[in-house]
């Protein structure tokens, strides 16, 4: 990771914990040994609950979320759909009939996925989805494959012992810097010391700058590729993190 120049690949294969792991452009990790498909933070029904306050926002951003996740689905052979938190977004879901049909009619589409939700903080508020989708709700961690899959990791945790933890919340993004003033800002995963933050998965869901902290590597998604971007010196963070997302 010293070159000056990004590495560009379709996906970025890495070994975490002895395990192989690939992270995906469509913004999901993908298990390797157990075919399973990590995503975080879908926030399906956002853009209802802004229009219920009367904020102009755009349409359609559930169908395609949803559609979204079908495509990382057929990438890879899944037999397991683990969803880091932050499912729903708030409970004003329950009462958006047109949100709940789409989830409804795109968990049909997938009847024989299992599917596992591990609660964030909005799905602490928003409840857990209707029975009838059959997904099944835990309490974070949630282990597969030795990993450690939650909502939120707190990057002052100590490593040692612990196993490497997959966890979402933070939607990640990176600001590339081109000669003169030319910006490109790229949601990205961050791999860290037995951490990896994946970005938000949902189409309506914003990103905030990450920092990058001492011996993390930034992989940043462009259209249908992971950039894995140089290290660069950076300061090192001695406060918590914890975003209210």
């Amino acid at each position: 990771m010293n070159s000056t120049e990004p590495t560009v690949v379709q996906s970025a294969k890495l070994t975490l914990s002895e395990q192989a792991v690939e992270l995906l452009p469509q913004r999901a990790v993908y298990l390797v040994h157990s075919q399973t498909l990590l995503v975080a933070d879908l926030h399906l029904g956002k853009a209802a609950a802004y229009r219920r306050l009367g904020q102009p926002v755009p349409q359609g951003t559930t169908t395609e979320t949803l559609t979204r996740l079908s495509e990382a689905l057929i990438s890879r052979p899944v037999k397991h759909l683990v969803i880091l938190g932050d499912f729903l977004h708030s409970a004003h879901v329950h009462k958006a009939p047109q949100t709940l049909a789409a989830i409804a009619a795109w968990r049909e589409q997938h009847s024989d996925l299992i599917m596992t939700l591990v609660r964030g903080n909005h799905d602490d508020k928003a409840g857990d989805p209707p029975t009838d989708l059959n997904i099944a709700v835990v309490d974070e961690p949630f282990s597969v494959d030795g990993f450690d899959c939650q909502h939120e990791h707190r990057l002052d945790s100590p490593p040692e012992n612990k196993p490497f933890v997959f966890a979402g919340h933070t939607h990640p993004v990176v600001t590339i810097r081109g000669k003169g003033h030319d910006r490109l800002r790229l949601v990205c995963f961050v791999v860290g010391v037995k951490y990896c933050l994946v970005p938000a998965f949902g189409a309506f869901t914003g990103g905030y700058e990450h920092e990058r902290l001492d011996g993390e590597i930034l992989y940043a998604i462009a259209q249908d590729h992971v950039i894995a971007l140089p290290t660069q010196a950076t300061q090192s963070r001695n406060r918590c993190q914890s975003w209210p997302r």
